[in-house]
């Protein structure tokens, strides 16, 4: 052989070799059609769930396994745009919106990559590291799918390549939320595994729902949100007896989907249960319809609480009723009825018209009642949290058939619109007091309310401004606490990155087509640009009045790239994008795919 041969066959043999290595040592790589398949070094986690035993084990006979037969024909949940529609509202004004989204996007989450990669948030002042729920990478595993649906794909291998290493038994701390692992990190894996198909984050997923559907290892197979790691494997965890209905009620899309995704009933089964004690009690608490904010699981699902709201500890779980309803296809009419008597009640008592300065909107808000059974009394302080009350009005009532509950979503989404607006920075505050239209007890006595009103109570109906009674409300606290007229009162000034106006806002223009819905989403978002910009990223800030320059707060959770800016983005981009009649979202924006009729194609 000559020298030659001999060096050039060398070299191949070198190039083969660390080729090799440096496939052995990394992700492959493969090339198909243009675009990059990787096949992910999946590292499994230290600790096998699915392995432990059981100390009160289910018995495969009586598993409770999802519904079965063809998913029933949905009505039509997405406005159908015509092409005179589309072309004036998704042209090159909302596509320079759209980009104006993403590039905040891109700011905060390069703000994460430089500074708390792998940790669950970035401060966005401080830019350190913070690990608020176990360190597993929330915001990591919360934006996987937001990163997919803006195109920010380089940005979602890096993360997908972390995610297949994440060793679930090696938490930052003892212990974590059930509730906030199962919609953040669950429903992140899952919603990213429906969008990319990328296997190792179902794999993932798997992992966690094995070790979360630990929560239900109880004597009476209610979960505990309290998930201690140890006493998890020990089986030795018991159901709370002071837990938010939120907690418990927020479980079952993430379950159902990872059933339907892997076959294995066990996870439907355990949120099966709750769904039954949901409806056991469901005519028989203080305020027939809805369930009390907090719920003693130990003690048969007791629901003796007086306090009833669609905001903070109780939320998602009515939103999941209606979305769970999508998700089975239609196969378990439970969830309508579920549904349909919470809505009704929220409607007749939870939810008010304020009483608005000229030219008042025509909107609504979601209040708290405390009721004894006998007498149901509104408290009219409102949350940004219950701002997604809208949508879920909207999605149930097009679901349902129900079009007078498709135009409270409506007035609903406009409240919130109303209240952004009402405020120097353009941002509503985490929670503020209204002025109901219709007179509450306290207001005048009782001589007062019985001449004001003659009528039967309507929480919805209309009535003009008056300003004698807005003085009257607000007293001091007007000039003091710099009160918009309207608002009687602030309870917390803040803003925190929260996504649910806009969620709502969203959803309402998908399901009606309302164009001006694009131009105040756009307000929104420049007024939230505005007044949380820092120097490389974006934080919650303490004052929404502020005039000048905001105080920010150094927060950025994980939801304002997984939840806030995917609204955003979305609302501006073309309808088809996440079709609403495809997907069904959990309450971290994480969107499901759902199952379709046989012959009928997602596409």
């Amino acid at each position: 052989m000559s020298f030659r041969k001999f060096t050039r066959l060398a070299t191949v043999a070198a190039v083969f070799l660390t080729a090799y290595l440096l496939l052995s040592q990394t992700d492959l790589v493969y090339v198909y059609q243009g675009q990059e398949w990787r096949a992910w070094k999946y590292t499994p986690s230290s600790f096998d769930w699915r392995k432990r035993p059981h100390t009160h084990p289910v018995d495969e006979a009586t598993m409770t396994r999802l519904p079965e037969g063809n998913p029933r024909q949905l009505p039509r949940i997405q406005h159908k745009f015509s092409k005179d529609e589309l072309s004036k509202s998704h042209n090159e004004t909302q596509r320079e919106r759209r980009e104006a989204v993403r590039n905040v996007a891109k700011r905060s989450w390069r703000a994460y990559r430089d500074y708390a990669w792998g940790r669950d948030e970035v401060a966005p002042q401080t830019l350190v590291g913070q690990d608020t729920f176990a360190g597993w990478g929330a915001t990591l595993v919360d934006s996987l799918d937001t990163l997919w649906i803006m195109g920010m794909k380089k940005d979602f291998g890096d993360a997908v390549r972390h995610v297949a290493t994440i060793d679930w038994n090696n938490a930052t701390s003892w212990d974590c939320s059930l509730f906030e692992t199962n919609i953040r990190y669950l429903g992140g894996l899952l919603s990213a595994y429906d969008l990319s198909q990328e296997k190792v984050l179902l794999d993932k997923a798997i992992e966690l729902g094995d070790m979360l559907h630990a929560a239900f290892d109880t004597p009476n197979h209610m979960p505990a949100n309290a998930f201690h790691f140890q006493t998890a494997k020990e089986g030795k965890l018991v159901a709370s007896g002071h837990e938010s209905s939120a907690a418990v009620g927020s479980l079952s899309l993430e379950f159902t989907r990872l059933s339907q995704l892997t076959g294995d009933s066990k996870y439907y089964h355990a949120i099966d249960g709750i769904k039954k004690e949901l409806e056991r009690t469901q005519d028989t608490t203080s305020l027939p319809g809805m369930w009390p904010i907090f719920i003693n699981l130990q003690n048969n699902f007791f629901t003796s609480g007086t306090s009833f709201s669609l905001g903070a500890s109780a939320d998602s779980a009515y939103e999941y009723l209606s979305k769970m309803h999508a998700l089975l296809g239609g196969l378990d009419p439970t969830y309508e009825k579920l549904h349909t008597k919470a809505m009704a009640t929220a409607a007749k008592h939870v939810l008010f018209r304020p009483m608005l300065p000229d030219p008042a909107p025509d909107v609504l808000f979601p209040g708290t009642v405390l009721s004894n059974g006998l007498i149901a009394e509104l408290s009219p302080e409102v949350q940004h949290l219950g701002c997604f009350a809208g949508g879920m009005f909207a999605l149930g009532g097009r679901l349902f058939a129900d079009e007078a509950h498709v135009a409270i979503g409506d007035r609903l989404a406009r409240g919130c619109a109303w209240a952004y607006a009402a405020f120097p920075t353009g941002v509503m505050p985490e929670t503020a007091v209204l002025i109901p239209c219709q007179p509450t007890p306290k207001e005048g006595g009782r001589d007062d309310k019985a001449k004001s009103n003659p009528k039967p109570k309507d929480n919805l109906a209309p009535c003009p401004w008056n300003e004698t009674r807005w003085s009257a409300a607000t007293g001091e606290r007007a000039r003091t606490q710099q009160l918009p007229r309207g608002v009687a009162g602030l309870s917390s000034t803040q803003y925190l990155l929260r996504p649910e106006a806009i969620e709502s806002v969203f959803v309402l223009y998908r399901l009606t087509g309302a164009a001006d819905l694009l131009d105040t989403a756009w307000d929104m978002f420049e007024a939230i640009r505005k007044a949380t910009r820092t120097r490389l990223a974006h934080s919650a800030i303490a004052d929404v009045r502020a005039t000048g320059k905001t105080a920010k707060l150094d927060l950025m959770e994980s939801f304002w790239i997984a939840e806030t800016l995917k609204y955003f983005y979305l609302i501006f981009s073309e309808p088809e994008l996440i079709n609403l009649d495809d997907y069904v979202f959990n309450t971290e924006a994480h969107p499901f795919r759902l199952p379709k009729p046989e012959g009928e194609s997602l596409e």
